[in-house]
Parts: C-alpha cells; structure tokens; sequence
C-alpha cells in the first residue's frame, strides 16, 4: 500500500511530502490511518542534527488514529479501534517484564534510530529504504505503521485530531506529576519552564491539588497561560530571583516539588534550591546527549531528591485513559494547549513551534491528503 509521508532528507531542510510504499506487515505490527499527530522538540531536534550520511526519515512519535490492518500476531487491537500511539518498548527485557517499559533497556534502538530493532524500516521509494519506525511509529505519515506495543486503545466518542500530543509530550508532563511525585492535595510545587510539557505538569498538578503552584519562566505570554490554567503564582526568572522568591512565597521553606522542564545548568539549580527539605526535583528537560550540571552538595541534604523522569514514568496504557477520565470530567482540559494545523501545512507548523508562537501544534489529517489504502 501506499502512504504520503513528511520525509526528512537532510538536516535543517523542510520535509517534503512524498508518497511512500509500505512493505509487508511483521506479525505483531499494524497499519493506522492517521487523524493527528503533535510535533514535539524531540522530532525538531533530529531535524536540526541529522547527519548528511544518514538515510531519509519520518518523523513523529504523538500520532492517534485509526487502525485499518493487522499482523497475524496482534491480539488486542482490532481493525477500526481508535487509537493513541505512544513509545516502543520490547517486551521482554527485565524492566519491561517488571512493568517498566519507559525504562526497556532497547528503547534508545527501538525510539531513537527510526529503524526495527533488526534495522530494518517498514517504508521505501523507489530508491531504497526510508526510516519508518521513529518511537515504533513515525506518525507523520497518513498511513503509520506500528507495533501492537505502542498502541492505546481509546473510545470512539474522543476526538482523536486532539489526542496525539497524550502518547509523548503531555503524558511526560503530567506523569511527572502523577507518576513521579505524586503530591498529596494541597502539595507545594513549583515547575520550571512552561511549554506543553511544563503546562501538562501544571494541569496535572491542578487536579492533584497541589497549592501553591508556582510557575517560573522567561515568557510573559506563557507565564499568562499558566494562570489561565490554574498556576497561583507566576515567576519571570529574567528579572527576578525564582529562588528568592519561591521561598518568599512559602515563609522561606521551599517547595516540596520542582518540575525542571528545561535543564539547562541555571535552570536546574535553581530548581534544586528552590526545595524545601524533604523535597524532590523531578527533572523532565533535555539539552542533548552531553549537559554537566552542578550543585552544590549541601542542597542535596537532609532529604532532598533529583530523580530523572523519562515519558512522565508512564505505562502509556495506564496512564493515557486516566488522563482521558480526567479530561471528561473537566479535570484535565489538554485541549487548551493545543493548536491544529493541517497535515499539508507541517513546516509552516514547525516554524510556528521554533518561533513561539504555538504551544502544541498537532497536525490533522484528511481523507484528501494524499494516501491511498
């Protein structure tokens, strides 16, 4: 079959959109027609530093449809569920059979190379392969092709062109929060860095109850949205202290949690330092491969924790229809985050995310858009 994919030839370049061939099914994969997709600063960071020798690519990892077909070995989705897609994992190794698949011990190969764990790619043009398997989906394609893992089943009755952006970017945010720290109502926290992800953590944070949530960034149009979300209090760390005034305003103790959505250096002291003791730092940002960070020891004192929180500590499948109960009861409205934009539009979607002038852009698909089952 065919699919009209986003294809990545070159680093830095706009995507050109291609019409691909996809090859025969693996017996635990599946075909879905895509209705949305989140563009995440993961995917914009391969963008920016794909090697020249490396082969073409599609990217996306927050894709939601439809399935249409079916391996042989696929037994708990079914031709026209509806479906979130979130990360890879295999299955087998001991954290995956210890109910910790964010913590597989493939998921750099299985996620990151755009290639099967055998290297193998499920798309093709006329000149050779094209890496088609980024997070076990590269969902910027009108037709995905994806293992039965990272699949989420959800109800027909969600409208799926919002739920993209659940199967990476706001389950990281929110899980963080629910997951990882899990405050208790009326729980002290402070997140640094409120793009989607730190927005996500500030919802989440909203239905766990936490008071104060204090917000901290250098963006006065993102700091308004975190108010507008339910922050109680809102720090621009350009030109003023956010430790000082964290401490401020908790009668000098600190926070009992930190959200670091951005871990540069700066970023993630001050969210160490703003700690009450005990206190945890949840540290979510990435900066690349290589980003020493240091603290002073005696912040790490009498109870405070650093722990490092890869897709929110999610199991996708657990964590994705609570945030979908949540959302229904009005408890988690992601969709106020959100901006569409229309498949045919991405790099114009792109531009808008490197500039700032979107918080999640996700795009949507069309029966026009060019695939052909």
């Amino acid at each position: 079959m065919k699919t009209t994919a986003a294809v990545l030839r070159s680093a830095s370049s706009p995507l050109r959109l291609e019409e691909l061939d996809i090859g025969p099914l693996r017996p635990d994969e599946l075909v879905v027609r895509k209705v949305s997709s989140g563009i995440c600063h993961t995917d914009l960071g391969v963008i920016a530093s794909a090697a020249a020798d490396e082969p073409p690519i599609v990217l996306g990892h927050e894709g939601a449809g439809i399935v249409t077909q079916v391996g042989s070995a696929v037994t708990t989705i079914a031709p026209g569920d509806h479906v979130v897609l979130s990360y890879n994992f295999c299955g087998r190794c001991d954290n995956c059979t210890a109910g910790l698949p964010m913590h597989c011990r493939h998921f750099m190969g299985l996620n990151f190379t755009g290639a099967r764990g055998d290297g193998t790619t499920p798309l093709n043009d006329d000149a050779g392969p094209v890496l088609g398997a980024f997070f076990g989906q590269s969902s910027w394609s009108t037709f995905a092709v994806a293992t039965q893992r990272c699949c989420v089943k959800v109800g027909p009755e969600l409208p799926l062109a919002l739920l993209g952006p659940l199967g990476c970017g706001i389950q990281t945010g929110a899980g963080a929060v629910l997951n990882t720290l899990k405050p208790a109502p009326g729980s002290s926290i402070a997140v640094f860095g409120v793009g989607s992800v730190g927005l996500a953590a500030v919802l989440a944070a909203v239905a766990a109850g936490c008071s104060p949530i204090i917000v901290v960034d250098i963006d006065d149009s993102a700091l308004s949205k975190a108010r507008q979300l339910g922050a109680t209090h809102i720090v621009n760390s350009s030109s003023s202290d956010p430790v000082g005034l964290i401490r401020d305003l908790t009668g000098g103790r600190g926070v009992q949690y930190t959200v670091d959505c951005i871990a540069l250096p700066v970023v993630a002291r001050a969210a160490i330092e703003s700690l009450q003791a005990p206190g945890t730092c949840a540290s979510v940002g990435f900066q690349g491969p290589s980003n020493n960070i240091t603290v002073n020891q005696g912040h790490l004192l009498f109870g405070r924790t650093v722990i490092g929180v890869i897709e929110g500590d999610a199991v996708a499948a657990m964590l994705i229809p609570r945030l979908l109960k949540m959302y229904r009861e009005g408890r988690f409205p992601f969709d106020r985050i959100i901006d569409t934009f229309a498949f045919a539009d991405i790099n114009e979607a792109i531009a808008a995310v490197r500039r700032g002038a979107t918080t999640k852009a996700v795009l949507t698909y069309s029966p026009n858009d060019g695939s052909d089952a």
